[in-house]
């Protein structure tokens, strides 16, 4: 797709207008990547709905990169009423981080890491865990400044099969994608508000103790189509889907 929209830029707070500046690894990359110039427009976001156009006044190149702006416009977007979380059953591998990337790209309001029982990558605690996560985050933070999204989305601390049962018994619906069965994604009466809890296992495929459980929750088990799809695209393609059968695109 072409990219014709304005650049966004995180920032930790939103100014509420006037002439800003903006520093740091935000600057470096508008000035050094980019190559933005006086005159350009750009966008920042808090990344939790607020949005703000700017104008490039000037710019300074190098180490302390800096960027003199002026916001034109200043706002907040709502959240959807309907909010989509994605359960991500771990991957090894960068896969883990794909699935972040497009499903951040496609919608996704929040992801949580599922330590499912065929899950190879273990994400035990400590160091090496917390590195994963802190990978999964960056990749939501990154890949919701290149779909120009204002809200980036929350990726959770790693959760088992009893915290994933509680979390959908306190929503307001949840689908688990499971290939092998006859019941559609698109046959499934959808809310039209609260969340919605979309449940993406591992390569080797949720156990049947698993769907049980989940099950007993209150989810539903559906398929998305004929094909069968790697962890790492499931749910962007089940988002695609929810986009269209839900007002979220609306």
């Amino acid at each position: 797709m072409s990219d014709t929209t304005p650049p966004v830029f995180l920032v930790d707070q939103l100014p509420a207008g006037g002439t800003v500046l903006l520093d740091g690894e935000e600057a470096r990359h508008a000035a050094t990547v980019r190559r933005m110039r006086a005159g350009e427009r750009l966008m920042l976001s808090d990344g939790d709905g607020g949005l703000a156009r700017c104008v490039v006044e000037g710019v300074q190149a190098g180490r302390d990169a800096a960027l003199r702006v002026l916001i034109e416009e200043r706002w907040t977007e709502p959240e959807p009423s309907l909010r989509v979380i994605v359960v991500q059953a771990l991957v090894k591998g960068d896969r883990g981080e794909l699935a972040v990337e497009l499903a951040t790209e496609a919608g996704a309001d929040a992801v949580l890491p599922w330590r499912a029982a065929r899950c190879v990558a273990r994400w035990e605690d400590g160091p090496r865990g917390a590195k994963a996560l802190t990978r999964w985050r960056s990749t939501a933070r990154a890949a919701a400044k290149q779909a120009r999204r204002s809200r980036v989305p929350e990726v959770g601390e790693p959760i088992d099969i009893t915290a994933l049962a509680t979390r959908i018994r306190g929503a307001a619906a949840a689908l688990v994608l499971e290939a092998g069965v006859s019941e559609r994604i698109a046959d499934i009466e959808l809310p039209s508000s609260g969340d919605l809890i979309l449940v993406v296992g591992p390569e080797g495929g949720i156990t049947d103790e698993e769907l049980a459980t989940l099950t007993r929750a209150g989810a539903k088990i559906v398929r998305l189509g004929p094909t069968v799809l790697r962890t790492s695209t499931a749910a962007a393609v089940a988002l695609g889907a929810l986009g269209a059968l839900t007002a979220r695109w609306t």
